[in-house]
């Protein structure tokens, strides 16, 4: 029989339900076992902090497991190279490897201010990472993701109204050791490894690390030398320590590191073409556009460091089992970029006004922003029922606590290390929330499950531009003394959700839930004089669907509709003619769509998943108006009044929400005769539909489509496993997002890799 173990690698880009046994074979029972050798096999989640089959569950959960985000990442990605690999789930970024922003169902924030607060919780480990500094952890050494998608928090966490991302490490005593390098395009290096097991009959260990490296591989031409940007050094490593002194108790402590040494996002100028989104190169409308060349004239830089000290507790009284989950973390982060974009500008002087490339730039924009201190500390306790009976129960409280500093420097010109301006933010948010939920089921499998949380949110900001020697012409206004205001609220958010099985390989299942986001602030006073803040919004979230197995087991295919109402979404207007960030909150943002997800094992060998999505998404609000863009792009709202660059957003789709995802892999094992080992092919592709990349409707400001294959050639046995893959293979270049207020700035995707890796188990 050929190895079993080819259900890991095609399920490696499963799209939507990708095989992943989360717990491991020994742990179920034999007939779970056997399935697993003839079809698509059990998948585990504990989505509802339960090890339970994803087919009987009321909530709309995609799965991913290790080999999957080994072949995700192996070509130096990080966290963005989940986007897509689920429905429903996109990830951007504008700041690079440090600051992914996420969304799920079309809901999410565009905002790039490093205190926005994002409707997808992003939890590590039962530990919720709050700001998008924390949430571009590297992934390695991961037992499993979920997607949780709809309204969260009745069960675990911070509550959220879009879903979750939920990680969830390689415990200490489980999994394997193993060592595994690549070496790729632009050298490209991916090291991961990871030991450990059982010192003794009440200790184990398990340490893991990851380094990913990659050359600057984009040529700044006005630079010496060939390439100077986009390269990068990260190091992030774990620790874990495991007690278990009797069966009823158990301790882990966990230790977590990183280190990222690179350059910021590289911004292009000028890269779409006037009336166009379509990229073109530095010579203007008509030229080949080309991902390794730019024009650059400012600083460039990015360095984070971030470490986290945690403690999990488990103590089985019998009835109940209490949890503890005891978490901090910290951060600093600097980053400077070359905001226009390209070299030189319109005023700048002799030698630069005559010779602004590519294309026109109007001023010099060079920016500089800092975390010196960002402090989480977060706190659960949880009590969970243990008789395994009909009925089942859980509580818990929740506390939250952040302080977060943040500094933005302007400068006056491009290689200044005098800033002209210096704004500064201070940040303190806590929160606390209790939450429960009870479940029954009845003899005919119909099962009823209900939570309630009490939520309680309170933020007190502060900000200033202590220093602004900018001239008058520019219109800021000098220095801004301290501006202060608090934010708070109190809501309840629960959900209701019932699952019935129609046979044996078929389930139906709906839910009802209640989500909410605590009212935020916004103070990015280098280019503003005044805060701004965001009520709180809530989502009433609808959705129903089937979880199937089909053809003897060898199919299993789900399908779940859903249509959420958000009332005073908060949005934020990004750039625009004035450059800063301004919060406000739409009456009504409507969401529908559905996510179909398959998995099919014909035969032994070959293994086949996809994915589908359709998110559509509108803005429901008459007076909701933003300012358009600085730069020369063709609006397509209307406008308030004529010349005013003020355009009504009522009836857009939501940013960065495309309304089709569609991903899908193929995987192919031949065992060698006479040998222990096995050929395999394993090929992945995900596709996204066109996106806007702000609240208002632009010609430029967008991108039709985004296709990106992946291949992956070896030979492996039990032990050992050598393979050639490529990602990106066909060379997609597609714009990811802009920057709108200076000229037609583009960032894209990453470049085409091929590479060789080689691992070793033992």
């Amino acid at each position: 029989m050929r190895s079993s173990r080819l259900l890991g690698t095609a399920a490696s880009a499963a799209i939507a339900t990708t095989l992943f046994t989360a717990a491991p074979v020994a742990a179920q029972d034999a007939e779970t076992a056997s399935q697993a050798d003839n079809g698509v096999g059990v998948i585990i989640v504990t989505a509802q902090r339960r090890e339970e089959n994803l087919q009987e569950i009321p909530v709309s959960v995609g799965t991913l497991g290790g080999e999957a985000l080994q072949v995700a990442t192996s070509a130096g990605a990080d966290i963005r190279a989940l986007s897509g690999r689920v429905p429903s789930l996109n990830i951007e970024s504008s700041f690079g490897r440090t600051f992914p922003r996420f969304y799920i169902r079309g809901l999410g924030n565009t905002d790039f201010d490093l205190n926005a607060s994002q409707p997808v919780s992003l939890v590590y480990d039962d530990v919720v990472l709050e700001n998008p500094v924390l949430k571009g952890f590297p992934v390695f050494d991961l037992d499993r993701v979920e997607v949780l998608r709809g309204p969260q928090g009745t069960l675990f966490g911070r509550n959220t109204p879009a879903g979750i991302v939920k990680f969830d490490t390689v415990k200490p005593g489980q999994g394997d050791n193993y060592l595994r390098g690549s070496y790729g395009s632009f050298d490209t290096i991916n090291l991961e490894g990871a030991a450990g097991g059982q010192l003794s009959d009440t200790v184990a260990v398990r340490v893991s690390g990851l380094y990913q490296g990659r050359s600057d591989w984009v040529d700044n031409l006005d630079e010496p030398g060939k390439n100077n940007l986009e390269g990068f050094d990260e190091f992030a490593l774990r620790a874990q320590v495991q007690f278990e002194p009797t069966e009823d108790f158990s301790l882990r402590l966990i230790g977590q590191y990183r280190d990222l040494d690179g350059t910021a996002r590289v911004f292009r100028a000028n890269a779409f073409a006037p009336g166009s989104n379509k990229l073109i190169g530095l010579d203007g409308p008509g030229s080949k556009f080309d991902r390794k060349e730019v024009h650059a004239d400012g600083l460039n830089f990015q360095d984070l460091k971030s470490y986290n000290l945690g403690a999990v507790l488990d103590y089985d009284l019998g009835p109940v089992t209490i949890t503890s989950v005891t978490s901090y973390w910290n951060a600093e982060l600097f980053s400077r970029g070359d905001i226009d974009g390209g070299f030189g500008c319109s005023f700048c002087g002799a030698g630069f006004t005559d010779n602004s490339n590519p294309g026109f730039i109007p001023f010099a924009a060079q920016s500089q922003d800092n975390v010196p201190s960002l402090d989480q500390f977060t706190q659960e306790l949880r009590f969970a029922s243990n008789d395994g009976g009909p009925l089942g129960y859980q509580a818990g409280v929740f506390y939250f606590n952040e302080k977060l500093d943040i500094e933005s420097f302007d400068f006056g010109t491009p290689t200044d290390t005098t800033p002209a301006a210096v704004a500064l933010q201070r940040q303190v948010s806590e929160a606390w929330a209790v939450f429960g939920s009870v479940f029954y089921e009845f003899d005919n499998g119909l099962r009823l499950q209900g939570g309630i949380r009490y939520n309680d949110d309170q933020r007190d900001f502060a900000a200033s531009r202590p220093i602004d020697t900018r001239p008058p012409f520019l219109e800021f206004g000098g220095p801004v003394p301290e501006l202060t205001t608090k934010v708070d609220d109190e809501v309840l958010t629960w959900d209701i959700a019932a699952s019935m099985p129609a046979s044996e390989d078929v389930n139906l299942y709906a839910r009802v839930a209640r989500g909410y986001r605590a009212p935020s602030v916004q103070g990015r006073l280098a280019f503003g004089r005044e805060l701004s803040v965001a009520d709180s919004e809530t989502t009433m979230s609808y959705e129903a669907g089937v979880k199937t197995i089909l053809a003897g087991g060898k199919i299993r295919f789900n399908l779940g509709g859903y249509y959420f109402n958000t009332e005073d979404l908060q949005l934020t207007a990004v750039g625009g003619a004035n450059n800063f960030t301004t919060l406000l909150n739409a009456d009504e943002v409507e969401g529908y769509g559905f996510e179909a997800e398959l998995q099919a094992r014909p035969t032994d060998g070959i293994e086949f998943a996809a994915g589908l999505s359709y998110n559509d998404t509108q803005i429901n609000d008459p007076d909701a108006f933003v300012a358009g863009c600085g730069a020369p792009c063709t609006v397509l709202d209307p406008e308030r009044t004529p010349g005013s660059n003020i355009f009504s957003i009522d009836g857009n789709r939501l940013p960065q929400a495309p309304r089709w995802t569609a991903n899908w892999s193929l995987g192919l094992t031949e065992e060698i005769p006479g040998t222990s080992g096995e050929i395999y092919l394993f090929t992945d592709w995900a596709y996204r539909s066109k996106v806007q990349f702000f609240l208002y409707e632009s010609v430029e400001f967008s991108d039709d489509s985004m296709l990106e294959g992946g291949l992956r050639i070896g030979y492996r046995t039990d032990r050992y496993d050598i393979a050639l893959f490529g990602r990106n293979i066909t060379n997609d270049v597609s714009a990811v997002s802009g920057i709108d207020f200076n000229n037609l700035t583009a960032m894209v995707n990453e470049p085409r890799i091929w590479g060789v890796e080689a691992g070793i188990t033992f």
